[in-house]
């Protein structure tokens, strides 16, 4: 047994529990080889923060190289690990989010904007999101309230469009060119009647980005909610992410625009300069 293998004598349990699962496995017909080698893959990530290479995983799965290599690109492919280019790495990707609960726990990114999403909730008394793009849809990974009342009850783990959202659009507007016309296709697939009204907000969205900093979704998305949202970029080999205030349509758009927009962008500035000094 290689001394990567084994890193610890609960290392050396964990690996020889593995070794007579194997074992079982062999006399079992139900058993998925291939998926299992898949998630002994993603195993191998315990701290949700490590990034690691082809060569190191075929060591700690005590599987060939070839065969990670495989493995690799497919969870890479389904979104469960994302290739850093730099370092020809990998690390878990954001489909884990749906898996549970630690990796989120432990993204950097949440962790750094939480205490400035809050002060930005507490000033502006809107519900204040940190998303992703998972699919077609934009996936909550943080929110923060502040004390009055906001009756949109969204929270970590909530889905919103892609394609009429705020942060959908947001996203849409900041993404490089051809994962744009990629996903738009695919938006216009999914609802061909509402597409002419869906591609006007998608470009009065990459307009608003370029001039405002920020898109807004007044009522499109749902009638009674309002919002406006702002691209955030944290760094090589993270995701693009987005920062939104939402509040109910009470709330005029001259509100939002004027009032919230400026305190918005402040916020996304400084958790981006964050990670400009630590990256």
């Amino acid at each position: 047994m290689k001394r990567a293998e084994v890193h610890s004598k609960r290392e050396l349990g964990e690996y020889e529990d593995v070794e007579h699962n194997k074992v079982n496995a062999k006399e079992d017909r139900h058993f998925v080889t291939a998926l299992a080698r898949g998630l002994q893959v993603l195993q191998c990530f315990a701290s949700g923060e490590e990034r690691l290479g082809n060569q190191e995983l075929s060591e700690r799965c005590a599987l060939p190289k070839s065969t990670v290599t495989r493995l690799t690109y497919t969870l890479t492919k389904l979104g469960f690990l994302h290739h850093v280019a730099e370092s020809g790495r990998y690390r878990l990707g954001m489909a884990t989010l749906t898996l549970g609960g630690t990796t989120l726990s432990r993204l950097d990114a949440k962790e750094v904007s939480r205490p400035l999403m809050q002060q930005l909730a507490n000033d502006t008394g809107c519900l204040i999101a940190l998303g992703m793009r998972d699919g077609m849809s934009m996936l909550y990974v943080e929110t923060c309230r502040s004390d009055s009342i906001v009756t949109i009850r969204l929270n970590i783990g909530s889905r919103i469009p892609l394609a009429t959202s705020a942060m959908g659009r947001a996203y849409l507007a900041a993404a490089k060119p051809g994962a744009r016309r990629g996903l738009e296709e695919r938006i216009r697939t999914l609802d061909m009647a509402g597409w002419p009204r869906i591609e006007q907000g998608i470009r009065q969205a990459v307009e608003d980005i370029d001039r405002h900093g920020c898109c807004s979704s007044f009522g499109d998305w749902r009638g009674e909610v309002s919002a406006i949202a702002s691209p955030l970029r944290v760094g090589k080999g993270m995701p693009l992410m987005v920062l939104s205030a939402a509040g109910p349509r009470s709330m005029p758009p001259e509100v939002f625009m004027q009032e919230v927009r400026p305190q918005l962008l402040d916020t996304v500035h400084a958790i981006e300069r964050h990670f400009r000094k630590t990256n």
